[in-house]
């Protein structure tokens, strides 16, 4: 449907409406987060010969080493023999050594796309292999029950975890106990999660944290550090400043398929969208247009937005603002407690994200 709009100080235009966010309550049946446990769209493609290590940084090229003969060893049978399903009829030699593999290493230096290459080099089939990070699997145990979760996952050659928290004790021991289980069922695990900011340069912090907080499991994970810059701001240029409400406004209504908001009306609506159901709400949309962007008001509306904003960069939708920068929607008491990780992270992806939205404005 066609409709025609005006704009502040420019002549109407008759364009496709966009949509709204805030106007989608998405359902997600249990089954579909099941199935959407694969990398996701960005990484649909990406394999240990696309990484392109930084030749600065020997980690890079000795983690893609291990992680392909990583890969390698898991043909065939679970380890450990004990699978909830046999599906070759010749039992593979058991992979020598750790049973998992932990990446750690800072923001922007590859780990996710290490660890999709890894699920996708891993010689099973689709269905036996699981991705996804931390909230999804926590989002998935909360939607299946405990038991339920160990039984659909116990079949499996491989889980990957992506964002691996260490910030909340509670949903750490849950995860913790659900990884036992699949160990004693020969799943083989890999995770990653990020080097506190500040903290780079001190060898295996996060390592430590990791391996501490994982307690009885840590004898299954070798922790492989990866060094290295931020990718995502290796070369290019700085984040483009916000745009008009009127830029956004008219590029929203000449991009198909993308979305307008008030940024303050949006972080209202997450509120009332459970976090399992961030992905399914960015479901058809090209292009999230925002105005008025402000300050986050408290840290559980925060923590929302950050996991809206991995599920945007997951599927590589372009975000295009007005108001303030991204780099100050958090405030210096969030970017300084306990979940600052995650801010910084939703920070970088947004950022990156800014820039793709870059063509969406008429120059």
């Amino acid at each position: 449907m066609s409709s025609s709009t005006a704009v502040p100080g420019q002549s109407p235009i008759a364009e496709t409406a966009p949509l709204s966010l805030c106007a989608l309550e998405p359902h997600v049946p249990a089954d579909r987060l099941v199935a959407e446990m694969v990398p996701p769209p960005r990484f649909d493609t990406v394999r240990f010969d696309t990484y392109v290590p930084d030749p600065d940084q020997p980690s890079q090229v000795e983690a893609v080493k291990v992680l392909s003969e990583f890969a390698t060893g898991l043909g065939g049978a679970h380890a450990t023999g004990v699978g909830k399903r046999k599906w070759f009829s010749r039992k593979a030699a058991p992979v020598a050594g750790p049973l998992g593999v932990y990446l750690d290493g800072g923001y922007g230096v590859g780990k996710t796309h290490l660890l999709a290459s890894l699920w996708h080099a891993t010689p099973a089939a689709p269905s036996l292999k699981a991705f996804g990070t931390f909230v999804e699997l926590t989002n998935l145990v909360g939607a299946l029950g405990f038991q339920q979760t160990v039984q659909t996952l116990s079949g499996h050659r491989l889980l990957c975890i992506d964002e691996f928290e260490l910030d909340d004790p509670g949903d750490t021991v849950l995860v913790s106990s659900l990884l036992s289980r699949l160990v004693e069922a020969g799943v083989a695990l890999a995770a990653t999660s990020n080097t506190l900011p500040g903290k780079l340069g001190e060898g295996r912090f996060a390592a430590a944290d990791f391996l501490r907080e994982i307690q009885g499991l840590s004898s299954h994970f070798r922790p492989l550090r990866i060094d290295g810059e931020d990718y995502r701001h290796r070369g290019l240029p700085e984040a483009p400043a916000p745009y008009s409400d009127e830029q956004v406004t008219r590029a929203a209504y000449a991009t198909e398929g993308a979305s307008l908001d008030d940024f303050p009306s949006l972080l209202d609506h997450l509120a009332r969208v459970h976090p399992s159901r961030y992905g399914a709400l960015t479901d058809g949309i090209r292009a999230v247009c925002l105005t008025d962007v402000q300050p986050v008001p408290d840290q559980s509306t925060a923590l929302r937005l950050v996991v809206l904003a991995d599920r945007l960069y997951d599927r590589e939708i372009p975000v295009l603002a007005s108001g303030l920068p991204f780099d100050r929607l958090f405030s210096d008491e969030m970017l300084n407690g306990g979940y600052r990780k995650k801010y910084f992270r939703a920070i970088s992806r947004l950022t990156a994200l800014a820039r793709d939205a870059k063509g969406l404005v008429a120059q």
